[in-house]
């Protein structure tokens, strides 16, 4: 029988799930590194991906916590591997899952990093609004912030997609889900002021065209980690000295909302989440809030 080529088979892996589950080329990309790099850990024990046992994928997981990998990690790479072997069995290139009894490391979620309402004020207000660059990255942070985009939906966030005169946007998160989200007065007038004065402005110096709103200085989309950059660059000016992510702003906009008694199904689709539980999270955040504050104003907190 012929050894099937184990680079194919995770090129063919990639492309299936692009197209059955349209998820985001970076997710895609993710599962492809995490499987090429279980391949050279079986490869140097002569044993292949569609050849490796439970034990095998047992000892890699435990390989990796022992080289320093985090249980979360380690928990990331299971998923990618339980996927993967549904994908063999259903091509009938294996007649038994590995995967099955494989459990993934417990770890516990982790508070993502949030901002005050007077930092994210001050981020908003940082950029030199006098320049062309220093407006679209106003508008861009009014936006993510009011809208609570994930950092790749604003990025690709094309012109058909926004209605300014009725204040909404029209999404596509993760598997291509459609979501409308509103737009609040200022973000509203900060992309109004973009979109009508600076990102023509662009396209005409450049001599280029794109549907996309958010332009680089060279007049083409902009990349996420540009955009990080942006963030990063802004509120260093702003004073800010926590620890940021790129969903920085998206957890505000959640956090913030949460604090003003918003509900938490509303929150949960202006998110785009599947799961409410995913959007749960929030709530705790905001407990930790109260519990700051306690701490500080309450005479025996």
């Amino acid at each position: 029988m012929i050894k099937p080529d184990s680079g194919k088979l995770i090129q063919q892996f990639q492309h299936t799930i692009l197209i059955e589950r349209g998820l985001a080329k970076n997710t895609i990309s993710a599962y492809g590194s995490d499987l090429k790099l279980l391949n050279r850990w079986l490869d140097s024990k002569s044993v292949s991906l569609v050849t490796a046992e439970r034990s095998d994928l047992m000892e890699y997981l435990a390989h990796r916590l022992s080289t320093g990998a985090s249980a979360r990690s380690s928990a990331r790479i299971l998923s990618t591997l339980k996927r993967f072997y549904a994908f063999l069995l259903d091509q009938r290139l294996i007649t038994r899952d590995p995967t099955i009894l494989v459990d993934a490391p417990r770890v516990g979620r982790p508070l993502p990093d949030s901002l005050t309402e007077d930092e994210v004020n001050r981020l908003l207000d940082a950029p030199d609004v006098t320049t062309a660059l220093g407006v679209r990255d106003r508008a861009m942070l009014e936006l993510i912030y009011a809208s609570g985009l994930r950092v790749s939906e604003l990025v690709t966030l094309t012109l058909d997609q926004i209605n300014l005169g009725q204040g909404a946007l029209r999404v596509f998160g993760k598997g291509n889900k459609e979501r409308l989200v509103p737009v609040g007065d200022t973000a509203n007038h900060w992309v109004s002021r973009y979109c009508d004065q600076e990102r023509p402005r662009c396209l005409e110096q450049n001599r280029t065209q794109s549907s996309v709103v958010f332009l680089s200085r060279r007049g083409t989309g902009m990349t996420r980690q540009a955009f990080w950059h942006t963030v990063k660059r802004h509120a260093v000016a702003a004073g800010i000295r926590k620890k940021l992510s790129p969903h920085t702003l998206r957890h505000a906009f959640a956090t913030h909302l949460v604090n003003h008694d918003a509900d938490l199904r509303v929150v949960q689709l202006l998110l785009g989440h599947s799961n409410l539980s995913t959007t749960q999270i929030y709530t705790h955040i905001a407990r930790e809030r109260f519990k700051v504050l306690h701490r500080e104003h309450h005479p025996r907190g």
